[in-house]
């Protein structure tokens, strides 16, 4: 019953930035339920596809918008995931492309973030591999130490890889 219900929402289209810094470290933001921050996790910079722009000018700008940072050099798509998630009183079925992107800013601050983004939004963190594979955090997509370790030791991948399907 819950794929029947999935299939009459439309996927959100969202671009996603697996943003680098020049120690190979990624940065995550720190996000948790509006009013419950003890609800929290860690996912990549990105956000929604809006009106007729492509992905790689909604990751360029959910990027500028989230972290302040306008300086990257936009790289391949790295993987796909569709996704379902509860979030903030409702349901979000989403199909989402991480950008490789590098940049030599590591300082950040948000410039634009919504209403919701205000109130779900608690900061950025810049993680070495290490220290992402050694967390007990919650950090979106699952396997992304895994991923980036892969990245780091083998380069990007020849085109994008479809993740696993994540219903949360």
């Amino acid at each position: 019953m819950s794929a029947e219900v999935r299939e009459e929402r439309p996927l959100r289209k969202v671009a996603r930035v697996v943003l680098l810094d020049p120690d190979d470290r990624i940065l995550l933001l720190h996000g948790h339920e509006p009013g419950d921050p003890a609800d929290d996790w860690w996912f990549t910079p990105g956000g929604g596809v809006e009106g007729d722009e492509t992905r790689e000018e909604a990751a360029l700008r959910e990027l500028a918008e989230e972290t302040g940072i306008t300086e990257v050099d936009l790289g391949p798509v790295l993987w796909r995931r569709q996704c379902s998630f509860p979030f903030a009183g409702r349901r979000w079925d989403q199909d989402e492309w991480y950008f490789l992107a590098r940049t030599t800013t590591t300082a950040t601050r948000a410039t634009a973030l919504t209403e919701l983004e205000r109130r779900s939004v608690a900061g950025a963190r810049w993680w070495t591999c290490a220290e992402l594979s050694g967390t007990h955090e919650t950090v979106y997509p699952t396997r992304l130490a895994e991923l980036l370790r892969s990245l780091l030791d083998e380069g990007a991948p020849a085109g994008p890889v479809t993740l696993e399907t994540e219903i949360v």
